[in-house]
């Protein structure tokens, strides 16, 4: 039997899409890209985004049609609404959170099977998975009966505790690159941005065993892995929930650079995303003290005007945002910044716009995930009027991005004629080259037809530049320690 999984969304919905494979491979699914092959059908959705929910009901309709020429299961899970969820129960076979993952055999069982052989292949995961379940955990009743469902915006008291989050991060994911990984550090957040649904899709934040994810890095450094982010929806205020149980933040990246250091190993640890409120000088003094952590900082701003921080309910203000980039200048100078900003939130003025545009003259981001504001149900801001017409919300997406595209044509151009330090990722869209990232994610292209290099650090020395990416030649060891001397 072979199934099929469509991801949508941030990292971390990759990074569960990962553990989702694992537990379907390990009951005998096989992993086909071309979804007409598949008898089990799954999306792995974002409530976050619109266009991310709009692309969930255009998969399901399909997949639905096709269940009167065939048999097939569907399913629905990751970061979704309680009213996307409600809508989803009459179209997908299949809904639940994913701190129910474990579970999922189970579902599949009651829910029925397809063929004899998925029969088969369905038991032998059952027995395969024993080891992860607890007999709690199997006779749960899983979210998919609908007297379960919530609806409605949940209120903050209410909201979930991400029950049976650590059986699901105690599943082994079936990562999907031999090189680059994600690892999931914390689940849920506590901020209530106004503009967003991550709290009422994913509940209060939950902080991972550190000793889990020490264990974790260290196997995939072991393993030969280059590249490792750790995630979360506010990854630095991870432990605080624990109440002094757990490590901070700060411990946490310490502790993960005391290791690279005595393991001697070459890789690039990254995290994302913190929240500025949170994102103290002991953080970023770490990070500049050991050469596994990477050199890039994401930290999303959201808007350069202090009255719509405060209508987004983003607890902190344009100055706090700058004297933490202050910080990271003086003691991580080498470092690339990035961030988030959206356009067009309700009330946007003119002159709160050009804010915007100030901050981002005086941040200099090499990067920036510009979003135009669509409301979310849900979130608070939802029940706002989304008074900015989508055409303006266009300008202004279209006016930053230029913005951002100068800055980041400036950064690049003072790279030509240096050697740098670059993880091949694969093969670029240009015939003839491999693409790699620099340390600070900027993106460089070079002529080599070799796919051995894939996976591999090598030196290239840059000999062009345009925004958002860089060109050059790969260069021998000899002639980087010759660059060096």
């Amino acid at each position: 039997m072979k199934y099929h999984i469509v991801q949508l969304g941030c990292q971390m919905n990759i990074s569960d899409g990962e553990r989702v494979r694992q537990v379907l491979e390990s009951m005998g699914f096989v992993r086909t890209v071309n979804e007409e092959e598949a008898s089990l059908l799954g999306v792995i959705a974002c409530s976050v985004r619109q266009k991310a929910i709009d692309k969930v009901y255009s998969r399901i309709h399909k997949w639905n049609k096709w269940k009167n020429r065939k048999n097939l299961i569907t399913f629905v899970s990751g970061c979704v609404l309680p009213a996307d969820r409600e809508h989803f129960l009459k179209l997908f076979d299949l809904v639940f959170p994913m701190s129910e993952l474990p579970g999922l055999p189970d579902m599949i069982k009651q829910y029925g099977i397809v063929t004899p052989a998925g029969l088969q292949s369905l038991d032998k995961g059952l027995e395969h998975l024993e080891s992860i379940q607890s007999e709690e955990n199997r006779q749960e009743e899983s979210i998919l009966k609908p007297h379960l469902v919530q609806t409605g915006k949940p209120e903050k008291g209410n909201l979930r505790l991400n029950p049976g989050i650590e059986e699901f991060w105690h599943i082994s994911p079936k990562y999907g690159s031999w090189f680059e990984a994600y690892i999931p550090i914390q689940n849920g957040c506590n901020k209530f941005c106004t503009f967003c649904a991550v709290p009422y899709t994913r509940g209060r934040e939950v902080s991972r065993p550190s000793g889990e994810i020490l264990e974790e890095l260290k196997e995939l450094v072991d393993k030969g892995y280059k590249s490792i982010t750790l995630l979360g929806q506010n990854v630095n205020s991870y432990g605080k929930e624990k109440k002094g149980a757990e490590i901070s933040f700060a411990g946490l990246l310490k502790e993960i650079g005391q290791y690279g250091e005595e393991s001697g190993k070459d890789f690039w640890v990254y995290f994302t995303s913190p929240h500025p409120r949170d994102m103290a000088d002991e953080v970023i003094e770490v990070i500049s003290k050991y050469k596994c952590l990477a050199k890039q900082i994401h930290l999303p701003i959201q808007s350069g005007d202090d009255g719509m921080l405060i209508r987004m309910n983003r607890k902190h203000s344009v100055e706090k945002y700058r004297e933490t980039i202050r910080s990271i200048r003086k003691m991580i100078p080498e470092a690339t910044l990035f961030t988030d900003i959206i356009v067009g939130f309700t009330g946007e003025t003119e002159k709160e716009f050009e804010n915007t545009r100030l901050i981002m003259d005086e941040f200099r981001y090499n990067m920036a995930y510009i979003a135009q504001y669509s409301p979310r149900p849900g979130a608070a801001s939802s029940r706002w009027a989304d008074d900015v017409p989508k055409s303006m919300k266009k300008e202004r997406y279209h006016i930053l991005t230029e913005d951002l595209m100068k800055h980041s044509l400036e950064y690049n151009t003072k790279l030509i004629g240096k050697t740098v330090k670059v993880l091949v990722r694969g093969k670029d869209r240009k015939t003839g080259y491999l693409s790699a990232l620099t340390e600070g994610k900027i993106i460089v292209r070079f002529p080599s037809d070799d796919d051995r290099l894939i996976g591999q650090f090598v030196h290239v020395k840059i000999n062009s530049a345009v925004a958002f990416s860089t060109e050059g030649e790969m260069v021998t060891v000899d002639e980087v320690l010759n660059v060096n001397r």
